[in-house]
């Protein structure tokens, strides 16, 4: 059988039946087309993340315990010191498949996305992986997978009261002083698109920080751009560097112009 585009359909595959090629015009066209449709959708997810950071708040009145490497630490502790955490429940257990060589294999995919968490402490948040597994297995597949998330074991019914004791999910929670509450929760399809830094802040309370966000009044909010650093240069409380503050501008400068003239 042969395709519309002159070859041979292999291994009995039904024949691919492929775009239009076109000119370089043409295919410049057909991009500016499909980028206004692309415009709408950035800006319906970031509505929707500005929504997100008003849903109300949960108390989380119990205590909760977990494994960490240097011994039993509570849910307060999982934040260390920062005022956001979100806890992905990944499952590494007795019973799942993989186990003891790997964990889940979706929950698997979940953590070779996730970025360098530097960035997420950055914005005061604080990202953990949560499994049933002992600390010794973790370790072991961490160093075995080349993941440096922080995991931990879970050894009560957090997972229960959280919706994630049969299915993987993401819990977002928010610390204030001692108090913690429970503010956000995604998990099936939802999970897919986790692992980014920008994803990530998107479904916190506080969001990514910055100046162009529709946040409610008194919310952290930074110049865009100007927090960004080296995954291995990040320093707490440290004033934006003056040469990055010079480059961004002009590249944001430069931007706004292109895209005044249609660029």
């Amino acid at each position: 059988m042969v395709t519309s585009t002159g070859k041979q359909a292999e291994n009995g595959q039904a024949a691919m039946h492929r775009p239009a090629v076109v000119t370089a015009e043409a295919w410049e066209a057909a991009r500016r087309e499909l980028l206004v449709k692309e415009k709408v959708q950035s800006r319906a997810r970031d509505a929707l993340a500005a929504e997100r950071r008003r849903m109300p708040w949960m108390p989380v009145y119990k205590s909760y315990a977990f494994e960490g490497p240097n011994g039993k630490v509570s849910l307060l502790d999982l934040f260390e010191g920062r005022h956001q955490l979100i806890v992905y429940r990944a499952f590494y257990e007795p019973g799942v498949y993989g186990w003891p060589e790997h964990a889940c294999r979706g929950c698997s995919m979940v953590a070779d996305q996730v970025a360098h968490v530097s960035h997420l402490n950055a914005r005061d948040t604080t990202l953990v992986f949560a499994s049933r597994a002992p600390q010794g297995h973790i370790e072991t597949l961490k160093q075995r997978m080349g993941w440096n998330i922080p995991w931990v074991t879970i050894t009560d019914g957090f997972d229960f009261d959280f919706g994630v004791d049969e299915w993987h999910g993401t819990n977002v929670f928010f610390r204030d002083g001692d108090q913690v509450f429970r503010t956000y929760f995604l998990n099936n399809r939802g999970d897919e698109q986790m692992g980014g830094t920008w994803n990530y802040l998107d479904i916190t309370p506080l969001g990514r920080q910055e100046a162009w966000e529709d946040s409610p009044a008194g919310y952290p909010q930074t110049p865009t751009y100007k927090w960004w650093n080296w995954n291995d240069s990040y320093v707490a409380g440290a004033e934006p560097d003056l040469k990055w503050v010079e480059v961004s501008d002009a590249g944001e400068a430069a931007f706004r112009e292109q895209s005044a003239r249609g660029g």
